[in-house]
């Protein structure tokens, strides 16, 4: 057999899925192709894949959590990052509501309201948590202020 169908017979017992788990990530697909290929070149080259075939799928995807955590520091650490930002914001929106804060509602705002409960949980979630995507972006709630009186040539 060649080199390379030696390391596809040990990749087989992997279960990406899990390892994407185990790297905090949302789905297989950040994790790159060319990093998972020196994973496990590099893993192949280091214990060789007669001895990886005798591993447990555990201990084999513990070993390609611990090479693509050395080759993905830059992307694991903007997760984590993204993450913490994402947490922080829902802590500051939700956790004051959850201490018996008074939760201002403008009718205006349930305007869509027709009457089915899982369209004002909808409404309500689009509001406090800032889920805009239907909404325009490109309104007059900039970060800078513009002129948006007349026309430049």
């Amino acid at each position: 057999m060649t080199e390379d169908e030696n390391e596809l017979r040990w990749t087989i017992k992997l279960d990406w899925l899990n390892i994407s788990f185990l790297l905090n990530l949302d789905n297989i697909n950040q994790i790159s192709e060319i990093k998972k290929g020196k994973a496990i070149r590099r893993l192949t080259r280091i214990y060789g894949s007669e001895k990886l075939m005798e591993f447990e799928p555990e201990h084999l995807e513990n070993l390609v959590v611990n090479e693509l955590k050395d080759l993905m520091k830059k992307e694991l650490a903007l997760n984590e990052k993204k993450q913490k930002e994402m947490e922080r914001d829902i802590r500051n929106k939700v956790i004051p509501f959850k201490q018996g804060g008074i939760i201002k509602i403008d009718p205006r705002d349930l305007k869509d309201f027709k009457g089915d409960p899982e369209d004002l949980l909808k409404q309500l979630y689009k509001k406090f948590l800032g889920d805009d995507k239907d909404d325009d972006r490109d309104n007059d709630n900039d970060k800078y202020k513009e002129d948006n009186t007349g026309y430049y040539i």
